[in-house]
């Protein structure tokens, strides 16, 4: 027996706060609404249908207010944010120069913030693997990537997906993971 006289197990909070109780209350809803299937807990096509799946991506090796600040207005966009971290021949090219943490690192570290419900490492030179495999209707980009709303959009119609495309501005331009670098090798090494 819990606190109050109630069970721990009833009490038991999710990483985003909920209690055991309220999820089943919440898939018996989602049941009684034929937004999932009684037998096998999956999402029918109208359950599917009714969630709004944001997609945002990055290298983020080394998290920072910026990154917090992104992902938290990419979760804001919709009901479930998944995030792809770039792998590390991907991250390579895009930012000329190695990551100081694996992909499979970054990817806990990224599925380890509350904001974020799934992590997934993406494909290897082709964006929209990824994006035909969650299939969001939305996509958010940071204020600092360089992929073109235009491209994102008609490479997206081309797979069969009808996604919006969010640019997200940032309150704090300045922080970036390149500059923590540079300033960190400076004030240790000198450089």
């Amino acid at each position: 027996m819990g606190v109050g006289g109630k069970s721990l197990e009833n009490n038991f909070k999710t990483k985003n706060g909920y209690t055991e109780n309220i999820i089943n209350s919440k898939i018996n809803e989602l049941i009684k609404n034929k937004l999932v299937n009684e037998d096998r807990i999956t999402l029918t096509e109208l359950g599917r249908s009714s969630l709004r799946v944001v997609l945002a991506g990055g290298v983020f090796d080394i998290i920072h207010p910026g990154h917090i600040h992104t992902l938290n207005a990419a979760k804001a966009l919709g009901d479930i944010l998944i995030v792809v971290v770039a792998t590390d021949n991907t991250a390579v090219t895009m930012k000329k120069i190695q990551p100081l943490h694996s992909q499979k690192q970054r990817q806990e570290l990224v599925n380890s913030l509350v904001m974020v419900d799934l992590c997934l490492v993406g494909q290897e030179d082709n964006i929209f693997k990824t994006v035909n495999l969650v299939k969001p209707q939305i996509i958010a980009l940071g204020y600092d990537q360089v992929h073109q709303e235009k491209f994102i959009v008609e490479g997206c119609k081309k797979i069969g997906i009808d996604a919006k495309v969010a640019r997200l501005q940032s309150p704090i331009p300045g922080s970036s993971t390149s500059k923590i670098k540079k300033e960190y090798g400076e004030s240790i090494h000198g450089i």
